[in-house]
């Protein structure tokens, strides 16, 4: 396998939010890496823990509740846990920029689209004037295919439509040309002609500037036919990683092969139903100590319960990894 030079890599991360019902542990040791010019899929159900990971990265997690306890953040070879809140305003923004759900509530409504850019700009580059942060402003806009930028410049977020305010914040999150963008559901209460576009949008600014971008989504079918590498996230750890050919070629964790099933394809028969999930996802402040998947498994067996959760292995395959006792081919316990 070709070796690629790794530009973010999170080892054994544990984020947990403690509140009255005890402690939260949305981010349950986990671990995973970005390549440079790599785009990377983090995927799963709501309550998942993804978008509590990628806060994890930035430092953005609210405390209290929240607190990060424990792992590493290694970027340009230094570990962010190391560095104090000043200091990692030096990597928001110039290093990682982050795209936010919901761009309605992401941007301020009492200010105009140009002085929230422009805003952004001069705090990342200090000693830019105002005239140049309006012209890399309206060129930001432009590079993301907004009409007529300059106007719209002067618009208030409330006066564009979603899709217009989704590529706004796009344009804020590459304005400052970082290397790694973190794209949080980028598509979400988005039509579907829409989310194409902004998916587009995202690689054509990726292959272009030469950055890595990680993906965030529950829509496994959205990211396929973009991303080079998928971490499938269930109850706060990765259960299934691999390359995205591995997992929509050869997917080995039941919980994978539910998101699968769940997702309607062109090929499907009229009258055919689609396969759901039973059941819900598990308490995350009292989590079982076996497979947190077992309720829900139409794999499980007594043995699974008996076991403790189990640990990422590889499955045989270079850069495939699972988290469970089954090989679900075959319906056979491991080890």
């Amino acid at each position: 396998m070709e070796n690629k030079e790794i530009l973010l890599d999170v080892k054994n991360l544990r984020t947990s939010f403690f509140t009255e019902s005890g402690e939260v542990k949305s981010v349950n040791d986990v671990s995973f890496h970005v390549n440079r010019q790599e785009v990377v899929a983090v995927v799963g159900e709501s309550g998942s823990g993804k978008s509590v990971t990628q806060l994890s990265v930035l430092q953005l997690i609210q405390s209290p509740p929240g607190r990060i306890l424990g792992g590493e953040i290694w970027f340009r070879g230094e570990n962010l846990l190391t560095y104090d809140r000043k200091k990692m305003r030096t990597i928001r923004g110039n290093g990682i920029s982050m795209i936010f759900q919901e761009p309605m509530t992401s941007l301020n409504p009492v200010y105009t689209v140009g002085s929230q850019l422009t805003e952004v700009l001069r705090v990342h580059h200090k000693g830019m004037s105002r005239q140049e942060a309006w012209r890399r402003g309206v060129e930001a806009l432009k590079a993301v295919g907004i009409p007529d930028p300059e106007a719209r410049m002067k618009n208030y977020p409330f006066e564009m439509s979603g899709g217009m305010r989704q590529r706004v914040l796009i344009a804020i999150a590459v304005a400052c040309s970082s290397e790694l963008i973190i794209a949080d559901e980028p598509t979400t209460a988005l039509d579907v002609t829409t989310q194409a576009q902004v998916m587009e949008l995202l690689m054509s600014l990726v292959q272009e500037n030469g950055t890595s971008l990680i993906v965030v989504t529950h829509n496994l079918g959205l990211v396929t036919r973009y991303a080079d590498r998928i971490y499938v996230m269930y109850a706060g750890r990765i259960v299934e990683s691999g390359t995205t050919e591995m997992i929509m070629k050869n997917p080995r964790h039941p919980y994978t092969l539910g998101l699968m099933e769940s997702v309607p394809k062109l090929d499907t028969e009229k009258g055919e139903q689609l396969i759901p999930i039973e059941g819900a996802p598990p308490n995350l402040a009292n989590m079982p100590s076996y497979c947190s998947f077992y309720p829900r498994c139409k794999f499980a067996c007594e043995e699974c319960k008996n076991r403790p959760h189990p640990e990422l292995r590889s499955t045989g395959e270079e850069g495939h990894y699972i988290s469970c006792h089954l090989d679900v081919r075959g319906g056979k316990v491991n080890g």
